[in-house]
């Protein structure tokens, strides 16, 4: 059984290889371009970003984020709507343009993130990237990826069978590409649990510190 999954998972990535470069490539881009914004920024803006931060720390160094349940169910709240949007959207024909910008633009949200704690903070800046930002995005960028390639992978497919006239039973595609989506919706739960209770405890150790 294991033999089989294994596989069929080998087949499934093999036959998307160039699908995975293309969005991983996309993907980085946007975390470029999310620094480069970082540095583009007014400084006004930047300072006024940089307060709300500094309160954010005072606050989470004193009493660690109130209500992590709560703070669970925004971020599970916020993932599942992204990864429904992203599987509506490869249904269509229409949605693979958007299925892309939605990578690049959470390539850009990682980037600028990241990109200013290390501006603001320097090395400290580096230590939060590692403990508040990268530990949960090292589940939700894969299952992001793994769900945009699925979608992309789904949406040429309708257009092989729709536009082109190409013979294909279209039932069977649609199946795996929703179980392949609540399987990674499943590992983005893990990613907003890591986000809402363990996280919180690494950046305040280092607050403490």
């Amino acid at each position: 059984m294991r033999t089989r999954i294994g596989q069929t998972i080998q087949v499934y990535a093999k036959e998307h290889q160039s699908l995975y470069w293309f969005t991983i490539v996309l993907f980085t881009m946007g975390i470029i371009f999310g620094a480069v914004i970082v540095n583009s920024l007014p400084l006004s803006q930047r300072e006024d970003l940089f307060g709300f931060l500094q309160f954010f720390f005072s606050s989470l160094g004193e009493k660690g984020i109130p209500e992590p349940s709560s703070h669970f169910q925004q971020s599970f709240g916020h993932y599942a709507k992204t990864v429904g949007i992203m599987w509506v959207l490869g249904l269509s024909i229409i949605g693979l343009p958007m299925i892309l910008l939605l990578l690049f633009l959470k390539g850009v949200v990682v980037g600028f993130t990241v990109g200013f704690l290390v501006t603001q903070l320097q090395w400290k800046g580096v230590t939060f990237a590692m403990m508040g930002v990268l530990p949960q995005n090292l589940l939700v960028v894969p299952a992001l990826i793994i769900v945009g390639v699925s979608g992309i992978s789904f949406s040429l497919r309708l257009i092989k069978t729709r536009l082109l006239s190409k013979r294909d039973v279209i039932l069977p595609h649609f199946v795996g590409y929703s179980v392949l989506v609540i399987s990674m919706l499943a590992v983005l739960t893990i990613a907003a649990l890591f986000e809402s209770f363990v996280s919180p405890k690494l950046m305040q150790m280092v607050l403490n510190r």
